[in-house]
């Protein structure tokens, strides 16, 4: 409860601060006959930003905001099964009509015609199934092209989903030791996304090389450094084609395997890019705040060349300055408040938007 009051005290001070640098933005023109009535209003906001900001912990505190959540992203993953399953149920039909017209190693015909569309839509390419007929070729060609469109746009976002629901997982045992509640998880997670989906990407990847590496070697019989150089090349869609899966098991197997493997390296590599990027952000912007201030800083803030720089128009600099906005933006947006400013009072009254409609 004290720590509920704390915040929300840091959350009117904060809501002060914000209505202060925005009216000194807005202009300094405000007659003082109405500044009661300005500061009667600020308050109410501030009352009512504290209270919607209470009711809004509400869901969070009870545990209700995650299955909210959960509600929201489950329909979209079974879109993407249902999508999945039909894609690779027509593939594998097609497949398994023309699998007298395809060369290589065969196993079982229905079977092989699935794996041949894994192996196919995460662009693998072994070799070990190959189309050896004109027909087979051009289907082959248009389903490679159906299979990365999928890949990209569909498998990435249900993975994603995957790694959302493992990252409170992962944080819940990073402070196994410590009194840590839901609420408390869920906000450490939300505060380190890209980090925590980065690890949870990173430990999945792992079970996964281990997983296939031992398969490999107890059921297709590989060695131990063949069968990590088949899991590899097979990871990053290298597909050499010396090593693949032969046997009736180790096709079932990859046909799961291979697909939860590509997809993960991918998420993998992407958000460790998205975590790279996020900490050179975060430097940058510490770097920002903390270098010192020149004169030449203060004429360029200077927005309205009065030779004093407000707090709105340090805030609109250093916004500009970290890449927040440009100062293009900023010279739009003033524009547009000039020509709502009907009476060039430097505020925007009901009766200047009335005004400025005419």
């Amino acid at each position: 409860m004290a720590l509920q009051l704390l915040k929300e005290d840091e959350s009117v001070a904060f809501d002060m601060a914000y209505d202060d640098t925005r009216e000194s933005l807005i202009g300094n023109s405000v007659e003082a006959s109405n500044q009661p009535k300005d500061k009667s209003n600020a308050v109410q906001r501030r009352r009512h930003r504290r209270n919607s900001a209470s009711v809004d912990n509400i869901p969070e505190q009870n545990g209700t905001e995650p299955h909210l959540l959960e509600s929201t992203k489950e329909p979209t993953f079974r879109k993407i099964l249902i999508v999945l399953a039909a894609y690779l149920g027509v593939g594998s039909f097609g497949f398994f009509l023309l699998r007298n017209q395809l060369s290589g190693k065969k196993t079982n015909g229905l079977l092989d015609a699935l794996y041949f569309c894994v192996v196919t839509m995460t662009t693998l390419g072994y070799g070990d199934l190959v189309p050896s007929s004109t027909l087979a070729k051009l289907l082959a060609s248009a389903y490679v092209f159906a299979g990365m469109a999928l890949g990209g746009l569909i498998l990435s976002k249900a993975a994603d989903y995957i790694l959302e629901k493992q990252e409170v997982l992962l944080a819940r045992a990073m402070h196994m030791n410590e009194k840590v509640g839901p609420a408390e998880i869920q906000k450490e997670v939300e505060a380190h996304k890209i980090r925590y989906k980065f690890l949870t990407s990173l430990a999945l990847l792992l079970v996964l090389t281990v997983l296939g590496t031992v398969f490999l070697s107890v059921v297709e019989k590989f060695k131990f450094v063949d069968a990590f150089y088949c899991v590899c090349a097979t990871m990053t869609t290298l597909g050499y084609g010396d090593e693949s899966f032969s046997t009736t098991g180790g096709r079932i197997f990859a046909v799961f395997w291979i697909l939860a493997s590509t997809v993960c390296v991918a998420q993998f590599f992407f958000y460790f890019t998205e975590m790279y990027t996020e900490n050179r952000q975060r430097s940058f912007i510490k770097w920002v705040l903390t270098r010192n201030v020149t004169c030449s800083d203060l004429e360029a803030a200077d927005l309205d060349q009065d030779k004093v720089l407000s707090a709105a128009e340090f805030v609109v600099y250093k916004l500009q300055e970290m890449g927040k906005i440009s100062k293009e933006d900023v010279t739009a947006i003033l524009e547009r408040f000039q020509n709502l400013d009907v009476d060039h009072s430097g505020t925007l009254t009901s009766s200047d938007l009335i005004q400025s409609r005419n």
